[in-house]
């Protein structure tokens, strides 16, 4: 199986924004500081991914993106599914047609293995993640790297400014 960067950074994106959600509209701007995905590729997810119904946004000063259902109510396969990435491990996608348009000797092995991802992914949540330990961690220490960044940018501004 091979789940490429696109569904990787819409999973990454959609759990910081489950983590900060307390916090109110998230900006991309904070998702991007804290995960070191690009600004116009988080733009290209989360327009997706409001389209799918997963986030609404909020517009003006202020505003950002907020989940649109509870954490616990959101499948990491539902996100995987709204930035059209697909979870299959056959050669053939899923056609049968992998060996001289037939189908291979482990064909069968492949598409159960793509059905048990499916199902794995069908039945953790962003919440279910966001309790790991070490999820937690990694996003406590992020915070306190962005929070760092961002006062040292401020002292910088103000030397600038006398």
């Amino acid at each position: 199986m091979r789940l490429t960067t696109k569904g990787r950074y819409a999973v990454t994106a959609m759990l910081d924004l489950a983590i900060h959600n307390d916090q109110g509209p998230i900006s991309l701007a904070d998702i991007s500081h804290r995960q070191g995905i690009s600004l116009s590729y988080l733009e290209q997810l989360f327009a997706r991914l409001r389209k799918q119904g997963l986030v609404v946004s909020t517009r003006g000063p202020g505003g950002g993106y907020s989940l649109s259902r509870p954490a616990n109510k959101t499948a990491i396969a539902d996100v995987i599914a709204a930035v059209d990435e697909k979870v299959d491990t056959t050669r053939c996608g899923g056609a049968a047609d992998c060996q001289n348009n037939q189908r291979c000797l482990t064909h069968d092995l492949w598409s159960d293995l793509s059905d048990q991802i499916r199902q794995f992914l069908t039945n953790i949540t962003l919440a279910d993640v966001m309790a790991r330990n070490g999820v937690q961690e990694v996003a406590a220490r992020q915070d306190r790297q962005v929070g760092q960044r961002v006062l040292l940018s401020r002292r910088a501004e103000s030397f600038r400014a006398e």
